[in-house]
C-alpha cells in the first residue's frame, strides 16, 4: 500500500526492519509489533517519514526514538 506523503516504499521498510510501538498515547496501551501501516496510523505520515530516516540511516542493529506524545518507537534490523 503506499500512503500519500510517505517517502518510503512500504514492503522494503517492512523487509528490513521490526517496528515495534511501546508506550501509552491519549489513554490507549501500546506494546507490539507493527508494519508500517500501523505506524502511520499511529503516529502519521509525516512523523513516520522522520523515524523511517533516522532509523534507515543508523548504522547499530536497533533503532529508538522516544516521541513527546509518551510512545517509543524501535525498529530493529532482520
Amino acid at each position: 500500500m503506499r500512503y500519500e506523503g510517505l517517502n518510503f516504499d512500504t514492503a522494503e521498510v517492512n523487509k528490513d526492519f521490526r517496528i515495534k510501538v511501546s508506550g501509552t498515547r491519549n489513554g490507549k496501551k501500546y506494546n507490539t509489533l507493527v508494519g508500517v501501516s500501523g505506524l502511520v496510523n499511529i503516529v502519521g505520515v509525516e512523523l513516520a517519514n522522520k523515524i523511517i530516516a533516522k532509523a534507515i540511516y543508523t548504522l547499530d542493529d536497533k533503532s529508538e526514538r522516544k516521541l513527546r506524545t509518551g510512545l517509543k518507537v524501535t525498529f530493529y534490523v532482520k
